[in-house]
């Protein structure tokens, strides 16, 4: 009798961690991957920015500056169906040279102006700038963190081709989570139209990413509640958390590859980015900024990160 009650309460014990382990999937997919409003990214610490990065994300010249501009809408239907918006300003004088910007999680193309302004004002370029699926304009009922997107980005290189010629020479260049969708990119067989990548503050791989952000933030560990969490994923979004990887990409690209990342960034730690450098296939060059937190490199070193961007590209785009 004794062993089968305690046969009985070690099954109890079992199913009641199965059924937690499965709420929480579903709560994290909630939280992370689906598209609503995300509130438990507030008072985050390891996004605190500086007040100087503050001023300039915020109520930066580079805000006045876009809301001047006669962006052009750009559309196309991704390989599931989706309807993805994009935002193009053609530079000041005809040009063959085209930056797209890849924006953060939670943002929008036209969050990336602040980069666009540079593109478009000091270097001359064409700007595009696309809404990632389940984000801005662009339909899509989850956040692909890069995986998805990265096909996303190989049709937006195509329709440059198409609109802007075959001769177009393009740099994908990207923030955060759109860093990591332009590394993912890098992987896929692009046309020798693509000269340069550029990425600033990317993580590794969704798996590596998660698993940092629920020990720190949630004090939990991988196994199970990632596991399953991924699991979900893959059945509501078609994606897992260990394919979704920048890492296995830089291993078999050609594309040159310039990584910024902050020294004081928490939110995606800097030995990611060493580990992408360190691992990446192509012609690779990495600038990581003291005192700069997540994707602050361009704010706080401004002179130093532009004249390493004008240094690198000026080797790869004509």
């Amino acid at each position: 009798m004794k062993k089968k009650r305690g046969l009985k309460l070690l099954i109890g014990i079992i199913s009641i961690l199965v059924i937690i382990d499965i709420a929480a999937s579903f709560y994290f997919y909630n939280l992370a991957i689906e598209r609503n409003t995300k509130d438990f990214l507030q008072g985050n610490a390891d996004l605190e920015v500086s007040a100087e990065a503050m001023e300039v994300f915020t109520e930066g010249d580079w805000r006045a500056w876009e809301d001047k501009q006669d962006f052009k809408r750009w559309e196309l239907t991704s390989f599931d169906g989706l309807k993805l918006n994009a935002y193009f300003l053609p530079a000041k004088e005809p040009t063959n040279k085209t930056v797209i910007l890849a924006h953060g999680y939670l943002g929008s193309g036209l969050d990336m102006g602040l980069y666009g302004k540079y593109y478009y004002e000091k270097l001359g370029y064409n700007i595009l700038m696309p809404d990632a699926r389940g984000q801005g304009e662009s339909e899509g009922d989850y956040i692909g963190f890069g995986w998805h997107d990265r096909l996303d980005y190989v049709k937006w290189i195509d329709l440059v081709k198409e609109k802007l010629g075959d001769d177009s020479e393009i740099v994908l260049h990207g923030v955060s989570m759109g860093a990591a969708t332009v590394l993912m990119t890098s992987g896929e067989d692009l046309p020798d139209n693509v000269k340069a990548i550029v990425s600033d503050s990317a993580y590794t791989s969704v798996e590596d990413l998660f698993a940092y952000q629920m020990k720190r933030m949630y004090h939990l560990p991988k196994v199970p509640f990632l596991t399953s969490t991924s699991l979900v994923t893959e059945l509501r979004a078609g994606y897992n958390f260990e394919e979704a990887s920048a890492l296995k990409q830089v291993k078999k690209t050609d594309i040159p590859i310039l990584y910024y990342h902050g020294n004081a960034d928490t939110f995606v730690p800097t030995r990611m980015a060493h580990e992408l450098y360190k691992n990446t296939a192509s012609p690779a060059e990495i600038m990581t900024i003291d005192n700069a937190g997540h994707g602050e490199g361009f704010v706080v070193e401004k002179e130093a990160y532009v004249k390493k961007l004008r240094s690198f590209l000026g080797k790869y785009v004509n």
